[in-house]
């Protein structure tokens, strides 16, 4: 395997760039996609060799329950230094585990928990919770997609600002855009060099339920009033990985967005551009990173497999 094990765990960094150009220059629904599949990319990479060299680290624990075999110092020498890193590797595995199932475990839990405190409503598309406190949020569910707002929210709008609200919501639910945002935070738990791309993903969903609800409703500055007011006085989503109209994030910049003209509609930027050249740079490092996993997962299986007696 080489010192190829350890690359995958530090060639997300070559996503850094394009995660702050995209939000800039690329249309926003183009921006997610391809940030949410460069950061699973990644991640599943860099957790692959992780794995492999907590393999490695295992072998050498006095009394491990794996084959004698797999301790021979051939095997131990395919990972450089491999007594610190192997040992290391075993710890930094378990929190990648235990932060992603946190993360699962969490947006589980709040979908049951809404969902519970609106079983006596009426099963409507969108869900009015008679709260003082203002938020609204989208609540998916598969056949059970709801809009929850309170009408401590609802108040404070104008009927087209309601308008947009609502547009923005079912663009949230439409294009399942919590599922981008559960890849991207599973992803930075897995690397932490990934925290970037969970940040700019967070933003571009944002964005894209903009544009959708400015189409929707006919006037950009009826979706940035409607953020705007939002924002003052709601208190965002119950969980990261649910979506809203007055989500955390840069609302002064989704604001100047929308009281600028509409993005255009690219799938792929020319290449001689800053935004290119940052796109195809952190393709060849995903590329790089599944080669490498796929070449240092192939090697310690050999290895692994003339080591252990027939």
């Amino acid at each position: 395997m080489g010192i190829f094990v350890f690359l995958p765990l530090v060639l997300p960094l070559t996503t850094w760039p394009i995660a702050r150009l995209a939000e800039q220059r690329l249309h926003p629904r183009t921006a997610t996609v391809l940030l949410t599949v460069l950061a699973t990319a990644m991640a599943l990479c860099s957790t692959v060799c992780l794995g492999l060299l907590m393999v490695v680290g295992t072998a050498q624990l006095p009394g491990n329950p794996l084959p004698d075999g797999w301790s021979d110092p051939e095997v131990r020498e395919s990972v450089p230094r491999h007594e610190v890193a192997g040992k290391a590797a075993i710890p930094g595995l378990l929190a990648v585990v235990v932060a992603c199932g946190r993360a699962v475990l969490q947006h589980c839990a709040v979908r049951r928990r809404a969902h519970r405190a609106l079983a006596g409503l009426p099963r409507t598309e969108v869900a009015v919770l008679p709260d003082p406190e203002p938020y609204a949020y989208a609540l998916p569910g598969g056949a059970r997609d709801r809009i929850v707002v309170s009408t401590g929210l609802l108040t404070r709008l104008a009927a087209r600002e309601r308008r947009a609200l609502f547009a923005h919501e079912r663009s949230h639910l439409a294009a399942r855009h919590h599922r981008h945002l559960l890849l991207v935070r599973l992803a930075a738990c897995a690397n932490p060099f990934l925290l970037p791309l969970r940040t700019a993903v967070a933003y571009t969903v944002e964005r894209w339920a903009d544009e959708e609800a400015a189409q929707a409703v006919g006037s950009r500055k009826a979706v940035a009033r409607a953020i705007g007011r939002a924002a003052l006085v709601s208190r965002g989503t119950p969980a990261p990985t649910l979506a809203g109209l007055a989500a955390p994030g840069p609302l002064p910049r989704r604001v100047a967005a929308l009281l600028g003209p509409a993005p255009a509609v690219r799938t792929w930027p020319p290449v001689f551009t800053t935004v290119g050249l940052a796109l195809w740079t952190a393709a060849t490092g995903v590329l790089l990173s599944a080669m490498f996993s796929a070449n240092s997962a192939f090697t310690l299986m050999l290895l692994l497999h003339a080591a252990t007696p027939l």
